[in-house]
């Protein structure tokens, strides 16, 4: 059966003079989405479709490159719109995305809502996979609609616990056919061992 990998960029240059979405891979996350390429589960990886943020698509152009694999860009796959804030400093950004977990139904100091950006990327996903023969899939994009997207696979009520490592690069799959998660979160950059759920 075919699976669907939802792969989030790794580490960021942070700017607080460029828009977030305008954020480019750093060194150290262009190192590790070098070394996802050496990952046994990439070599089967079929279709590529990515967020149009440029952090997104540097991570897979990666990815396309060393697969010889065309990139699908899909404007709507991009992380939940915190465009009212812009930059936070990190102590701030977190509590504020504490809030946005734990209130999906209200809007945080004019943030997407939870809720929507759930009901986004879902869809995004869903329309990808209703064109999707018997391939495995890469969906390139974020750790916070990665998260909401994982919960409602997994049929979970919107929750941070669910949240990726810090730091971003990591990745979990989903089996399409069998319509079940087969692991969540790992890095992209370290060989997994038999991470299955039941």
């Amino acid at each position: 059966m075919p699976i669907a990998y939802y792969i989030t960029h790794p580490q960021v240059q942070v700017d607080a003079n460029v828009p977030v979405p305008e954020w480019g891979l750093s060194d150290i996350g262009r190192a590790r989405a070098v070394a996802m390429l050496e990952q046994p589960w990439v070599g089967s990886i079929r279709r590529i479709v990515s967020s149009a943020e440029r952090k997104a698509i540097e991570t897979a152009e990666i990815l396309a490159s060393h697969l010889g694999v065309a990139i699908e860009v899909r404007e709507a796959m991009h992380e939940n719109d915190r465009s009212a804030t812009g930059f936070l400093p990190p102590p701030e950004f977190e509590a504020v995305a504490d809030q946005f977990f734990a209130n999906p139904h209200k809007s945080i100091r004019g943030w997407e809502r939870a809720i929507d950006a759930q009901h986004r990327i879902v869809s995004e996903v869903e329309t990808v996979l209703g064109t999707t023969g018997a391939d495995d899939t890469a969906f390139v994009g974020h750790g916070g609609v990665g998260t909401l997207l994982l919960l409602s696979l997994s049929g979970s009520e919107i929750s941070r616990d669910a949240d990726q490592p810090a730091g971003g690069g990591n990745y979990f799959a989903y089996d399409i056919g069998a319509h079940r998660v087969v692991h969540g979160w790992l890095p992209i950059d370290k060989t997994a061992q038999r991470h299955r759920e039941a």
